[in-house]
């Protein structure tokens, strides 16, 4: 009993060294970050300068909200920075009880899952805010002149971005679905018409109604879709047939 609870006290000894380790390597990320603030909002200000580039600035309307604009930026790239380290600590904590083929689905399901992600946000970042800019700013005219915030415009890409990176999940999941034998072979091709149907609908919510940026996610989402489809056929109840 006595080595039980000492074992238990070292894996607990162990997961709070691997959070604290986590936690620092995000706060040092934020804190450079901060450093660089103005440039990370240079960057991100790209897609406006390509859907506008007539409009270069942006504004803020409170003493505050640079200042907290700014510090949110540095937070969410000291996540992202950070993020690699957190994942790492994790899999050092859980690997060991993992059996081998558990550890290469792990390292599979974090890579896929991962690029996939990143995929979505590169696309958001490159296509579809630069075109969603370029519509939503003509409509300026000689009586409309557009002043963006700081704080908004950050908000429309980080969610925008978020969007985009959880939609190109799609394939990702179909596959795992279909691996693990949870849905039946070509359930995915024969349902296609609701499901394209729910891809609308989420589209529509995700972008909070508007249409331009709902069509530009769901048209990927389609294309994405059907690469799933594609993907998921030879795996159907492979986990099921290894366990």
């Amino acid at each position: 009993m006595t080595a039980l609870a000492g074992h238990f006290s070292g894996h607990l000894r162990e997961l709070r060294n691997r959070i604290l380790t986590s936690f620092l390597a995000i706060l040092a990320a934020t804190l450079i970050a901060y450093a660089f603030s103005e440039e990370l909002v240079r960057f991100l200000m790209v897609p406006l300068i390509k859907g506008h580039p007539n409009l270069a600035k942006l504004v803020y309307t409170n003493l505050t909200e640079a200042f907290v604009s700014y510090l949110k930026i540095s937070l969410l790239a000291g996540l992202m920075l950070g993020f690699p380290v957190c994942c790492y600590q994790l899999w050092m904590f859980i690997a060991p009880g993992l059996h081998r083929h558990e550890r290469r689905m792990a390292r599979t399901v974090v890579f896929w899952a991962t690029s996939l992600f990143v995929g979505g946000v590169v696309f958001a970042y490159l296509v579809v805010m630069p075109e969603m800019l370029s519509f939503l700013l003509s409509f300026a005219d000689a009586q409309l002149e557009p002043l963006l915030r700081l704080d908004a415009y950050l908000s429309f890409v980080a969610r925008t971005s978020l969007t985009f990176g959880l939609a190109f999940e799609v394939p990702f999941l179909m596959v795992m679905t279909a691996k693990a034998g949870i849905v039946s072979k070509g359930y995915f091709a024969r349902q296609r018409k609701y499901f394209y149907l729910a891809i609308l609908v989420l589209a529509f919510l995700l972008t909070a109604g508007d249409v331009l940026s709902a069509i530009l996610l769901a048209v990927p989402l389609f294309g994405l879709y059907e690469a799933g489809i594609l993907i998921s056929r030879p795996f159907k109840g492979k986990l099921k047939a290894e366990g």
